[in-house]
Parts: structure tokens; sequence; C-alpha cells
């Protein structure tokens, strides 16, 4: 029984991508949870040829921009 409330706290502290805030090191934090404290870090950024916004490639494999809003989303 507290193995599943545990997983049920867990799971209600989840956090989505768009819902972090705006900036690199909140991106690297929510990286890192999400990889099981492995780090995550930028290999290199890069501008979208129609958008302008900044790409970030990450060393997880995944490139992340940011919206017409502002928050963080898979490019």
């Amino acid at each position: 029984m507290i193995g599943m409330s545990q997983a049920f706290v867990r799971e209600s502290d989840e956090q989505w991508l768009h819902e972090v805030q705006p900036t690199m090191h909140a991106l690297l934090v929510y990286l890192a949870r999400e990889n099981n404290g492995i780090r995550v870090y930028e290999q290199k950024i890069s501008v979208h040829p129609k958008t302008g916004r900044e790409i970030y490639h990450m060393s997880n494999g995944l490139s992340y921009t940011k919206d017409e809003d502002g928050r963080w989303c898979l490019a």
C-alpha cells in the first residue's frame, strides 16, 4: 500500500516540458530529472531558418526551442 501512495504522489508532481520556466537553467534541471538524474548538456545552438528561433541541441539526442508564447517545446 505504501508503494502505491508513493507512486501516486510522484505522478502528481510530474512537470510537463511546456510548464518549465523559459530559462536554460530550468530546462537543464528538468532534463536531468527526466533522465534519472543524469546531467544533460547543451551541445550546440542553431537558428531555425524560417522562424528565427534558437534551437538548442542537447546531449540527450533531442532539440528544444521556445514556442510563440515563450514556452519550451521539442524542435
